[in-house]
């Protein structure tokens, strides 16, 4: 199983499209839902505990999250002392780094830093200064033996060209990029003009973006760049997919009082709660599905429903989620049309599947 840890919902950034949405109206809050508020900011249950449902586990996968989870690096360090045959991810603004031990950065499989794409871009949702910290930190990372999967996890909104933003990422010693749009999370849509972003600017991006990845394959390589990768080896293989990030069935978050919810972001949402660290059986929790307008849609098996949270709590309106889903169909459609110079290239041996090979769940939401 794969699990998101959340060790404390504080963070030392402030970015525009997370924690500064906060202290921006929204005028349309989205469907209501209980909501917990005793959930502790830092990680209270016991590590004991924490030890015992991944000594259940078969085969568990950890992932550090938050807030920022660096900001607790002592309870890093305690989990994977208790944990040693664990597979260990981490989640962060890339800004604490330094404060792993090499010896701890070691253990780690993949690492996923927050970078938005050029300095200037990042900085302005993120704050001066931050993406200089954060290449000092990778350079860190890399100089203390650092071997896993980096991945530079980009957050995309109207502010982002798609195309030179992932484009600067793949030139930074990264191994691997993903982004999320900023988009059906909250809601603030009567506050932008998504629609005309995405039309005019984000969905010719990602085509010019798979024509790059298709001449890459062409020429004998794979770029890592995860909205492309998992859904690409999918179609080569004729394989649908559930909700891609694993939520609700493969892959579930631990809050901070140690209770067991499908999401990261569904923390304290309690009509999701699905058990406890103490007692839980990982190869037994209940599965939550995507329901309500993902339900039958033609772009179900290759989508997967995007997002279990945005499907609970329907943030915008009908119209408005239709341009996001616009997004998913652009996508599909571009990586279909390169499909068969794709093949070509597989039937040539100029790639090969295993090219495509990944750890799925691994803290890539796959659709953005």
């Amino acid at each position: 199983m794969f699990w998101h840890l959340i060790l404390t919902d504080a963070c030392n950034l402030c970015c525009s499209y997370c924690r500064g949405k906060a202290f921006e109206p929204h005028t349309e809050p989205g469907r209501p839902y209980a909501y917990d508020p005793a959930l502790p900011v830092d990680f209270e249950a016991s590590l004991e505990d924490l030890a015992g449902l991944l000594a259940r586990d078969p085969d568990p996968t950890l992932t550090f999250y938050g807030g920022e989870p660096l900001l607790r690096a002592d309870l890093v360090a305690a989990v994977m002392e208790l944990a040693p045959d664990c597979r260990f991810m981490l989640q962060t603004n890339g800004v604490l780094l330094d404060r792993l031990s090499p010896e701890l950065v070691r253990r780690f499989h993949t690492i996923l830093v927050s970078i938005d794409g050029p300095e200037a871009l990042t900085d302005r949702h993120r704050g001066d200064g931050v993406y200089a910290r954060i290449l000092e930190n990778v350079d860190r990372l890399l100089a203390a033996g650092f071997s896993g999967e980096l991945i530079a996890r980009m957050t995309v909104d109207e502010a982002t060209p798609i195309e030179e933003a992932v484009l600067h990422c793949d030139t930074l010693p990264f191994t691997a990029v993903h982004w999320q749009l900023d988009a059906n999370f909250w809601g603030d849509h009567a506050s932008r003009d998504f629609g005309s972003w995405a039309a005019e600017s984000y969905n010719p991006g990602i085509r010019r973006l798979v024509e790059h990845w298709t001449e890459r394959i062409e020429g004998g390589a794979v770029p890592r760049w995860y909205p492309f990768l998992d859904t690409a080896e999918d179609l080569l293989l004729g394989r649908s997919s559930r909700l891609r990030c694993g939520s609700g069935y493969a892959n579930y978050a631990i809050q901070t009082d140690g209770r067991i919810v499908p999401c990261p972001i569904m923390t304290g949402m309690t009509g999701f709660y699905l058990g406890h660290i103490r007692d839980a059986d990982p190869c037994n929790l209940p599965r939550v599905p995507v329901e309500g307008a993902c339900t039958g849609c033609e772009l179900e098996p290759f989508c997967g429903g995007r997002c279990l949270y945005s499907a609970v709590t329907s943030p915008w309106p009908a119209q408005e989620r239709d341009q996001v889903c616009g997004t998913v169909r652009n996508l599909h459609g571009a990586l279909l049309e390169a499909l068969p110079r794709i093949r070509a290239a597989l039937d040539d041996g100029t790639v090969t599947l295993a090219d495509f090979a990944h750890l799925k769940y691994n803290g890539c939401e796959i659709i953005p």
